[in-house]
């Protein structure tokens, strides 16, 4: 019973998407291509560039947003002084956000590879 117990709780574990940086997140979240729509069987990411869906299971839903957001901040992220610019497709500077902690440019370190 125990080790059924510590299996479940392993599981949601990995269940669990990264941790993110609340403020500079929710920031950079805004110029996102990404959408998540709630559907009757679950939930649906919708890339807002092409109208492209994605239905991933429950389990791997957020897996696959971190995997999405992290490609996109790959190429539209760029970490300059103590900002953090968002460019465009065009390479066009769309907005400069300040990086406030130390802790918040290890994030972007981590998360985005920048």
């Amino acid at each position: 019973m125990f080790a059924f117990f510590v299996m479940g709780v392993l599981s949601m574990q990995r269940a669990m998407p990264d941790a993110k940086e609340e403020r500079i997140y929710k920031a950079i979240k805004v110029y996102m291509p990404y959408k998540v729509e709630k559907r009757m069987g679950g939930l649906t990411l919708i890339d807002t560039r092409d109208g492209r869906k994605e239905k991933p299971d429950a389990a791997s839903f957020y897996h696959r947003l971190d995997e999405l957001e992290k490609e996109w901040g790959k190429q539209h992220l760029r970490v300059v002084n103590n900002d953090v610019v968002v460019v465009g497709d065009n390479n066009q500077s769309i907005v400069k956000i300040f990086i406030q902690t130390q802790q918040e440019r290890e994030w972007l370190h981590k998360f985005f590879g920048i």
